[in-house]
């Protein structure tokens, strides 16, 4: 396979003899620090540039979104993932807050979804199997016994297509897709895009929409693993989250919703005040894995989650249109996989929040309904803001 990328560390150590090289490479995604007040770019512009080729001979497109403050984020058209996102510290250096890979080739490998865009359905539906219309439908089992985050080659895993655009509040790329009627057992052709832009307000913006010719459920979301510490210095234990959620939906042994509600006041489940993502961690069966039930009563876009990391000052909020969000703390990671950088990425180096509607859904009548039907238009915005203290 051939490898062809603009960023990462292997590229950074045949330039090293080079100051100037180097400094440009800094600016434009490497894994150290880069200090904000050092730019001379003021003005936000979007850059595309290649990076690698897929076995079969595509070209993947890497799309660079930057706000010439200290923010940036870099979008690939293969599978949709973000595989890079810079934010400030309290001292204006700017590092990368999100886990990834280097290369185009192990993104193909990745069975951790680092990044990426997931559908047709995020999380998990029970036994692989759901009825809509009275038809029962048999989805790719790839969780044990359950299908997760879409299947087999879900849309992490395929090529969309990608353009940019600049617009008066920002800049960004659109990116498109048809997942068609069959494909990992879902129904229906679903037109799907999703939007990154990332705002004159220290925001990166993710919206979704899709349209179908047959009822089929859809849920999609983005899964990224964050570390704010930066370039992944060590693990999330410390970092402080609330979550806007007085409820969330207990799972059994396969994590999937027993089909309660229940309060977290009072439990090892309750952020709704900040609270040390490890303090109470070695008390939860697994780690956290599970879906909060915001508190909100309409699809208006609302406060979901904040997390600051004490010793960088780095403040992230999440905003969303969705009525859950799925908090994970990075449980699987065991070592295994080499990321940027040549960083380990150990247990609980990273967390994902992913807005989304509940696990099951489909399988789940008195869960918010999951049916898209033609002639309909599912649309699920998030809002990533970035600030320090």
């Amino acid at each position: 396979m051939k490898k062809i990328s603009s960023f990462g560390c292997r590229a950074q150590l045949k330039l090293f003899m080079n100051i100037i090289l180097i400094l440009a490479f800094a600016f434009w995604g490497g894994c150290g620090k880069n200090n904000s007040n050092l730019r001379t770019v003021q003005d936000m512009r979007v850059q595309e540039e290649t990076f690698g080729e897929t076995p079969e001979g595509d070209l993947i497109k890497l799309f660079i979104l930057s706000d010439g403050k200290g923010i940036e984020a870099k979008i690939i058209n293969y599978g949709a993932i973000l595989v890079s996102l810079k934010s400030p510290d309290k001292e204006g250096n700017s590092e990368d807050i999100t886990l990834g890979y280097e290369t185009l080739e192990e993104y193909i490998q990745d069975s951790s979804y680092l990044g990426a865009t997931v559908g047709r359905y995020a999380n998990r539906i029970s036994k692989g199997k759901f009825t809509v219309d009275g038809v029962q439908y048999n989805l790719a089992v790839n969780d044990n016994e359950n299908h997760l985050h879409g299947g087999l080659k879900a849309f992490h895993k395929v090529i969309w297509n990608a353009e940019k655009f600049e617009r008066g509040d920002g800049i960004g790329i659109k990116i498109s897709y048809l997942s068609k009627d069959g494909e990992e057992g879902y129904p229906g052709n679903l037109s799907v895009t999703v939007t990154y832009v990332l705002t004159n307000r220290a925001e990166l913006k993710v919206r979704f929409e899709a349209t179908t010719d047959k009822a089929t459920p859809v849920n999609l979301t983005h899964h990224s693993y964050f570390n704010l510490t930066g370039s992944a210095q060590r693990d999330i234990l410390d970092h402080k989250l609330t979550l806007f959620a007085n409820h969330y939906t207990p799972v059994d042994a396969g994590l999937i919703p027993t089909g309660e509600i229940k309060p977290v006041g009072g439990t090892i489940m309750d952020f709704t005040n900040p609270m040390p993502i490890g303090a109470r961690i070695k008390n939860v069966v697994g780690g956290y894995d599970h879906n909060y039930v915001l508190k909100k009563e309409d699809e208006k876009l609302s406060l979901a989650a904040q997390v600051y990391e004490p010793e960088s000052g780095r403040v992230t909020e999440l905003y969303t249109t969705e009525p859950g969000i799925q908090f994970y703390s990075g449980n699987f990671l065991d070592g295994s996989i080499t990321g940027k950088c040549g960083k380990t990425y150990h247990k609980y180096y990273g967390f994902c929040l992913e807005p989304q509607h509940f696990p099951d859904s489909p399988n789940q009548p008195h869960f918010p309904s999951t049916i898209l039907k033609p002639g309909e238009k599912y649309t699920h915005l998030i809002v990533f803001k970035f600030s320090n203290r």
